[in-house]
């Protein structure tokens, strides 16, 4: 399947507690169908100290998104699209925004 959401395109969170949050994702997991936005879906984790040197206390960083809860950003509109695909008259499958037809890079 190829995907439609790919590292470091800019996404918005459509649903959930991060819902509008807009951000570059950073990971993406094709087999989870997940990925994980800059800034969005920011989980706590307590750790313990491990070793000399090493602190203990509240980590934050970002959990990872299921990839029907974002949309593309659209490059040309700055407003949120699905995306579509196209095959070039080279023979190459390129991604497309629905909303305005563009040809997304990358």
């Amino acid at each position: 399947m190829a995907a439609r959401i790919r590292k470091g395109d800019t996404v918005v969170v459509t649903t959930g507690r991060s819902k509008g949050q807009r951000g570059e994702v950073l990971r993406v997991f094709p087999k989870e169908d997940r990925a994980v936005v800059q800034g969005a879906a920011i989980a706590r984790r307590h750790t313990k100290p491990t070793g000399m040197g090493q602190p203990g206390g509240i980590i934050e960083r970002e959990a990872s998104i299921h990839l029907s809860n974002l949309m593309l950003i659209d490059p040309t509109s700055d407003k949120p699209t699905k995306v579509g695909f196209r095959v070039l008259e080279d023979g190459t499958k390129v991604r497309v925004a629905k909303a305005t037809g563009q040809v997304i890079g990358g």
